[in-house]
């Protein structure tokens, strides 16, 4: 049979006291406080805690009846304050819609007098236009004039154009079945991917690539136009676009598509598209439209770069 102590290493309890041999010199024995770290390897707090757990009599019944209804006291008060929150959503619900209503109406009856005095903008340009040139088609140096004005507002980018060129569609990737998932979210709090200076990086390697035209989202751009960030919305001339965004590039199709997909715009729309999944198509065709921009009244201008 195996001595239980045996597994201590050695050590024994009556280790260094000598019971055979009268005044023989004794070692000193193994203090008792190294006896209990090598002999209980557990504190007796845990054993009383353990025993008392396990012992139905260890707790009385009023103190297991006060810890009763403390849990019950904590239960209700968190099914309260749950209860008031869901009362007061529901209060407050229809107050909210009203009011998403009221300001979705008002949008779209913005919308709806900006598109009429747009339309009665272009059908004054149309009668100033005609009349110009009923007035300056009649002689030599009247049509010299035309053209230098046809080719001024063309450098403006105030004429409509149409010809051969490349179209770049590009769509945000949308929710993620992952709702708790935001790790796909360049702007915080929104599903959004696509960024004004991702399309800034498109339009400005497509004008390196040759073209004479460019339109974004159906918004053509010229000297005073600009494509900003606004929120979790784009702006190209101050009008908000939205996925699918169609970039269209008037110009050579096969010369433009070919520095295109060697560009510094297609480089990054790719790595969206590894990265986030967005939707990146380059087309070409031979009779693509750009609409003509908002020309707009310079007072001051200033040369620099000289």
């Amino acid at each position: 049979m195996t001595d239980p102590t045996s597994s201590l290493g050695g050590f024994r309890p009556d280790a260094g006291l000598n019971h055979h041999e009268a005044g023989a010199p004794q070692r000193i024995p193994v203090p008792s406080l190294l006896r209990s770290l090598l002999t209980d390897h557990l504190d007796p707090g845990y054993a009383a805690a353990a025993a008392k757990r396990t012992d139905p009599r260890a707790e009385s019944l009023p103190a297991r009846l006060r810890a009763g209804g403390w849990a019950l006291l904590g239960g209700l008060t968190i099914a309260a304050v749950f209860a008031a929150a869901a009362s007061q959503a529901q209060s407050v619900a229809p107050v909210n819609r009203h009011t998403q209503q009221v300001l979705a109406d008002s949008v779209r009856a913005g919308e709806t007098r900006t598109d009429a005095v747009e339309a009665h903008r272009d059908a004054l340009a149309t009668e100033v236009e005609a009349e110009r040139r009923s007035r300056l088609a009649g002689d030599e140096q009247g049509r010299a004039l035309l053209a230098a004005l046809e080719g001024a507002e063309f450098a403006a980018a105030a004429t409509p154009a149409i010809g051969p060129g490349v179209t770049v569609t590009v769509t945000d990737p949308g929710m993620s079945p992952d709702l708790s998932d935001v790790s796909k979210q360049r702007v915080a709090g929104s599903q959004q991917v696509i960024l004004d200076r991702d399309l800034q990086l498109v339009v400005n390697s497509l004008w390196v690539g040759g073209a004479e035209a460019v339109s974004v989202g159906g918004a053509r751009i010229g000297p005073n136009v600009t494509i900003r960030q606004a929120g979790g919305g784009i702006l190209v001339d101050n009008r908000p676009i939205t996925s699918p965004y169609e970039i269209v590039a008037l110009g050579p199709p096969r010369a433009m598509q070919d520095v295109f997909n060697r560009s510094p715009g297609m480089q990054r729309l790719t790595l969206l598209q590894q990265s986030y999944g967005v939707g990146v198509t380059v087309s070409t065709g031979e009779a693509l439209n750009v609409p003509g921009a908002s020309v707009r009244e310079i007072r001051f201008a200033k040369e620099i770069g000289r």
